[in-house]
Order: structure tokens, then C-alpha cells, then sequence
């Protein structure tokens, strides 16, 4: 922009030199009237005229009526203009007029510019905010219609018969619900579900929008404008805009900026949509590989309880399994193991190992040859972790339970007798999945009325915590926590046992855990209680 004097050149009759108009210039005196037009005035007002008061434009005339009035700006036709003042030693004014029409365009798209860039950072951050789809879609619906339009309405692909869909009317209302209509019948609707360019909204007759496609009490459609919401490879569903009537189409800009937003609601979308197809996938998988539900098996009672290395976490590389007798394996098999390592790696392989152990049932009667094929099975793998098992089988006789007990490389089971004393079962073994070659000892174990053996991992032995913070809680302090479990049921055994440790890690770090008791029931005792099914008493 050119500059403009400071004070105006006058001549010896006061009047404003031209040489010193490099743009128009309309000079007043101190009543208002018009006493000189220079350079481009003449063109720019026509309705000026010399000698008479100036009418047009009106700001200007204001401006002038005012003293002490600084610069001024308003429209001039399809222009805009300031006018910046110059007292004349007669006593008038010498305006200059200075054309801002293309400076004040640019500020206005850059203030336009800014707000849409506040806009969609805001809306990227309330669309990530969530990995819930119907919470995207209502998040999309709801900007779109505060700031894009009247009314929004997000639909969702789906494999069902009938599209999801989320309404924002125009008075800010979310109403979910789901296609009633045919797609085919919107103009650029189809295409925009398969992930097509959006349909220009000039070439879509609001007037052809059907009934389900209108929010309840919208009034007439003035126009309408459908996007498709890209996702990551698929399309992630479709945007559409209302504007009330009269209102005009929307401009090609308008359409671009509602791109810009859709691509980024379409990616929230898609990022949540496939966060819900992963979380069923993991559902689905870990079904497999967390502890089972506990309860009686052939009138012997067992009791389980686990925590992993990660409270965040859901399995990890400990498990236990209670298999009931059948017609090839006679005895309830009970297996218990600690997998080397942690996570979600030890857990896959947990899940095989358990899966090899239920093929192997048949042979559950020879616990050696279980374990040996199991050794050959894991050495002939891709995995090179190790495990250490314990397997138990149990019987009915009379009111006692009989165990076989084989442990394979890990720690002995121990038994809770009824007067306190607690033995360790006389059973050892390799560890499975090194060497070629295992050994395994077994032992038999008979248990009375309210006698209790108790399986469990390192994870309970090797807990590091106590006054010190890094003290082992130790077989003898395990010890000592099952002489007041004398006559306990199962699994109020493994809830001391839980409680005990976690007192003892506390905050801090640990390895996962694995807690297994079998108990012989006591005469009769009360089962079935769950707070509404009223108990039974058995033998």
C-alpha cells in the first residue's frame, strides 16, 4: 500500500496541489460542502458534486461532522475504503481516500483460516478422545451440525441389514438409530458408502431427500451435502448436511472444509472401529488362556486363584486346569505349571501347552509318560522356554480323597493336614522341555475330611516385599500361613494365601502367580449359596 502525506500540500489558495493526490481525494470545508475532487474521486462518488453538501458515502459525512475524527474506513460501492483526514489551513479537510478492498479480504480469510484451523484441531481431539464407535459417530454428528450446517446425520457400514446412524438436529438433539430407507434412492449416497469422491452438492435436489433422511420438525431441506468419511484402507461411513431453506448450496470451499473434517472423523472412526474388531479378537482368544472357574469335581472340592506378573494384565506364563474324570481318564486331573517368562509370549505358549495336555488325557493314569510326551512335544517345537508342572489326580473313597501327585521340576505340593501340620508331597521330577530325557517321581497322598493340598508357583515363594521391601516371602513363611487352614474349605485356603502375599509385595513388583488347593469335603457342608438359590447340604 502506498503512503499517504501526513499534512497536504496546499497551494497559495489552500487549495490541495493534484501532484501531491496519489489517490482520490475529496476536500470539504468546515459546513460539510464539497469543495475540490481530486485524482479518481470524481469516478469513485458521482453523487459528489462541488459546492453541495456530501450525502454518499454516509461514513464519510459522519466522519467529517465529528471533529478530531482520525482515520475512518467503510464500504464504497462493491469496495471498501478508509479515509484518512488532513486539516487545511482554511479550515477544511482534505480526505484521502486509500482502497483497503483486497488487504481487508485477505485479513478476513486469514481470521476465516484460523477459526477452521482451531475448529479442526479441536474436533481432532474431541474425536480422539474416545475409542468407542457410537461415541465417534456422535462426536462427528454433533460438530458438523454446530458448525458445518443445520443438521448432520453420520452413518456407519456395517455387515448387518440395516446401517447404523446418528442424528444431530438442529436443535443439538443426538438420536441414534438406523437406515429405514434405501441408500439407492439419495444421489451420491451410495457411492459415498463405498469410499467415492463426494457428489458436488449443486447437482443434489433437496427436494428428493426422503423422510428418514430428515430430522423430526427440520422444516424444508434447502440443500443438502454428503461426504464419505475415509478410514484406513475401507471407508469408515458417510457425513450428511442440511441447511434449512432459503438457504443457499454450499460453496466449493464449504465442501472442501467439510472434506478436511470428515477425513478426520473418518479416521477416529475407523481407529475405533478397529479397536472394537481387536478387542473382540483378543475376547475371543483369551477366552482359551484364562485360569478356569473352579467348583466340586466327584464330591472333591477345588479352589484357584491367579494374578499376573502386570495388574494390567489378563494372563501371563502361570495356569492351572481341573480336568473331570471320564471314560478315558478315570481320575479328575488337575495340572498346574509356571511357563518361563512373562506376558502375553508366555501366555501363547501356556495356552499350547495346556491344549497338549488335553489331548493327553487318555494317558492321565501314567503320569511319567504324560509328562515324557509332553517333554518331546514342547523340545520338538519353535519355542525355546521351558516349563515345570505339577499334576495331581484325584478319587473318591468313602469320605476320603485319594491324590497322585507328579511334579515335574517344580516346587512339591503341600498338605494341610487336620490338626495344622503341613507336609510336603514326596514328589520331584525334570523340568519339561530341555533335556531329551526326563525323570518323575510320584507320590500318593490320602486326604481326610477337611484336609487340603495346596499347588502353587514361585510366583507365591519368591514375592518380594515385607518391612524391607525386598524380602522373599519364602516357603516357611508359606508354611506358617497354612497352619490356621486346618479344616478351611479350598477356597478360603487360596484366598489367605492370596491375601497374605499381596500384603507382603504391596507396590511393589512381582512375577505371576498361581494358587491351586484340593480339599476333601467335611461330611456335610453347605454349597450352592450365592445370595439368592438357597443352599444344599452334601456329603
Amino acid at each position: 500500500m502506498s503512503a499517504f502525506p501526513e499534512s497536504a500540500h496546499t497551494d497559495a489558495t489552500g487549495v490541495v496541489s493534484t501532484i501531491a493526490a496519489p489517490f482520490p481525494v475529496v476536500v470539504m470545508d468546515a459546513a460539510g460542502r464539497v469543495t475540490e475532487l481530486h485524482g479518481a474521486a470524481d469516478a469513485l462518488l458521482p453523487g459528489a458534486r462541488v459546492g453541495a453538501a456530501l450525502s454518499s458515502p454516509g461514513w464519510l459525512a459522519a466522519a467529517h461532522r465529528t471533529p478530531g475524527t482520525g482515520p475512518v474506513s467503510g464500504a464504497v460501492g462493491e469496495a471498501y475504503f478508509s479515509a484518512h483526514p488532513c486539516e487545511l489551513s482554511d479550515g477544511g479537510t482534505a480526505w484521502w481516500l486509500v482502497e483497503e478492498t483486497a488487504h481487508r479480504t485477505a485479513v478476513r480469510e486469514l481470521a476465516a483460516e484460523r477459526e477452521r484451523t482451531r475448529f479442526l484441531s479441536e474436533a481432532s481431539s474431541a474425536l480422539l478422545a474416545s475409542l468407542n464407535l457410537e461415541r465417534c459417530m456422535e462426536v462427528t454428528a454433533r460438530l458438523a451440525a454446530e458448525h458445518l450446517a443445520d443438521a448432520a446425520l453420520v452413518i456407519s457400514p456395517t455387515s448387518a441389514k440395516k446401517l447404523p446412524m446418528v442424528v444431530c438436529d438442529q436443535h443439538g438433539r443426538l438420536v441414534h438409530g438406523t437406515v429405514s430407507g434405501a441408500v439407492q434412492g439419495v444421489p451420491g449416497l451410495p457411492e459415498a458408502l463405498r469410499g467415492f469422491p463426494p457428489v458436488p452438492s449443486r447437482w443434489i435436489d433437496p427436494a428428493t431427500a426422503p423422510d428418514w433422511l430428515v430430522p423430526e420438525g427440520f422444516g424444508e431441506v434447502g440443500s443438502l451435502a454428503i461426504t464419505p468419511l475415509p478410514g484406513h484402507g475401507v471407508p469408515a461411513g458417510v457425513l450428511i448436511l442440511l441447511r434449512r431453506a432459503p438457504q443457499t448450496a454450499f460453496s466449493k470451499s464449504e465442501e472442501a472444509f467439510a472434506g478436511l473434517f470428515a477425513a478426520r472423523a473418518g479416521a477416529a472412526m475407523s481407529a475405533a472401529r478397529l479397536y472394537a474388531e481387536q478387542n473382540t479378537i483378543t475376547d475371543t482368544l483369551m477366552r482359551d488362556l484364562l485360569p478356569p472357574a473352579l467348583r466340586h469335581v466327584e464330591g472333591v472340592e477345588f479352589a484357584g486363584g491367579y494374578r499376573a506378573s502386570v495388574d494390567t494384565d489378563r494372563v501371563g506364563g502361570d495356569f492351572y486346569d481341573v480336568h473331570p474324570a471320564s471314560e478315558d481318564c478315570p481320575d479328575s486331573l488337575t495340572v498346574l505349571g509356571d511357563v518361563a517368562g512373562k506376558g502375553l509370549e508366555a501366555a501363547v505358549l501356556t495356552g499350547k501347552i495346556r491344549n497338549t495336555l488335553q489331548a493327553l488325557l487318555p494317558m492321565a493314569g501314567d503320569h511319567g509318560q504324560m509328562l515324557r510326551l509332553l517333554n518331546n512335544a514342547l523340545r520338538n517345537g519353535h519355542s525355546t522356554r521351558f516349563v515345570t508342572l505339577v499334576l495331581a489326580s484325584a478319587r473318591r473313597e468313602d469320605r476320603d480323597v485319594v491324590l497322585r501327585l507328579t511334579a515335574a521340576g517344580h516346587s512339591p505340593p503341600l498338605i494341610v493336614r487336620q490338626d495344622g501340620a503341613v507336609e510336603e508331597a514326596d514328589t520331584g521330577g525334570t523340568l519339561i522341555g530341555v533335556l531329551p530325557r526326563i525323570t518323575t517321581r510320584t507320590a500318593e497322598v490320602r486326604l481326610a475330611p477337611g484336609e487340603t493340598c495346596l499347588l502353587y508357583t514361585d510366583g507365591v515363594t519368591e514375592a518380594r516385599g515385607g518391612p524391607l521391601g525386598d524380602t522373599m516371602f519364602g516357603e516357611e513363611r508359606l508354611r506358617r500361613a497354612l497352619l490356621d487352614c486346618a479344616g478351611l474349605p479350598a477356597q478360603a485356603v487360596v484366598e489367605r494365601v492370596q491375601m497374605l502375599v499381596d500384603e507382603w509385595i504391596g507396590d511393589g513388583r512381582h512375577d505371576d502367580i498361581a494358587v491351586l488347593a484340593i480339599t476333601a469335603p467335611r461330611g456335610a457342608h453347605l454349597s450352592a449359596v450365592d445370595g439368592t438359590t438357597a443352599g444344599r447340604y452334601t456329603a
